[in-house]
């Protein structure tokens, strides 16, 4: 069921770290490893869409289509994704991304995919978005980093981290994953994240994480729920060199599965704004 925007706009900045390099030991991420946690309070880039119309174009561009091969971006996706204001525009302090059930260019669905790819490209800091997320059996939204050299080392050698990735019918759980030489697709390091006595798609939350040379920890909320390490991975660490942000929803592929008659159209992910920041203390 979709839900009205017209919510007053929440402005916090989020730290929920304290000090450069500490070692914590963090009760949310459910174990009793010693973490790593870093200061990023330099904000280098932030869009809070306060301007209605087309998003920022010095921020961000799009992926068009069913993806390089029209094979819905290597997922079995079925969206074909537009940049037409149907699908995404800034409205009223927002970014909607909205899935469609229409038929367009041989698709049966559209979307839309954002991406600062050659905008804004970032090695290490703290990236967070709030985000309100859609509700249904096919959806599958994201918000998520791809290494910038992905034209020269094919995915998932360039790297992948999901920031946050969704199922629109389990409206109380995301995941933050990386992808790798090793351990990409199903064989991905991963972890979810589950609501108590609240939902994904009633409300705004905070997806973030804090990546430096060795880790990436993940939140919600300002909670840290996992972290992951160079020890963690089975193959390589490709998690350092420049990321570019990307937010999009997509509508079927092999993790979600395919829509079905519960599923309503259309369904919009709401942003309220996007910032980074980097270390502010330098050596």
């Amino acid at each position: 069921m979709n839900k009205p925007y017209n919510y007053k706009k929440v402005r916090t900045l989020q730290f929920p770290s304290l000090l450069l390099v500490m070692l914590l030991i963090i009760s949310g991420c459910e174990t009793d490893d010693v973490q790593t946690v870093a200061t990023f309070t330099n904000l280098i880039m932030a869009d809070e869409f306060n301007t209605d119309g087309t998003p920022d174009r010095s921020i961000w561009t799009y992926d068009i289509g069913r993806g390089p091969n029209g094979d819905g971006w290597g997922n079995q996706e079925l969206q074909y994704y537009t940049n037409r204001t149907d699908n995404v525009k800034v409205d009223n302090g927002y970014l909607l991304i909205t899935a469609k059930e229409e038929a367009f260019e041989g698709a049966s669905y559209t979307s839309a995919r954002l991406k600062t790819q050659g905008l804004f490209e970032q090695q290490y800091g703290r990236f967070e978005a709030r985000i309100r997320l859609p509700y249904g059996k096919g959806l599958w939204p994201a918000f998520w980093l791809l290494g910038n050299d992905c034209d020269q080392n094919i995915w998932p050698q360039c790297g992948e981290i999901d920031i946050m990735e969704y199922l629109g019918d389990s409206p109380t759980v995301t995941f933050g994953s990386v992808h790798g030489p090793g351990y990409s697709a199903g064989e991905a390091e991963t972890k979810e994240y589950e609501l108590e006595n609240d939902r994904f798609d009633t409300g705004f939350h905070i997806f973030g994480i804090e990546w430096g040379p060795d880790y990436i920890n993940y939140y919600v909320d300002g909670d840290l729920y996992n972290q992951i390490t160079q020890n963690d991975v089975p193959g390589e660490w490709v998690f350092d060199h420049p990321f570019y942000i990307i937010l999009n929803v997509a509508v079927g592929g092999t993790f979600p599965g395919s829509p079905n008659e519960d599923t309503t159209f259309p369904q919009t992910m709401l942003v309220d704004y996007v910032r980074v920041y980097e270390n502010n203390i330098t050596d």
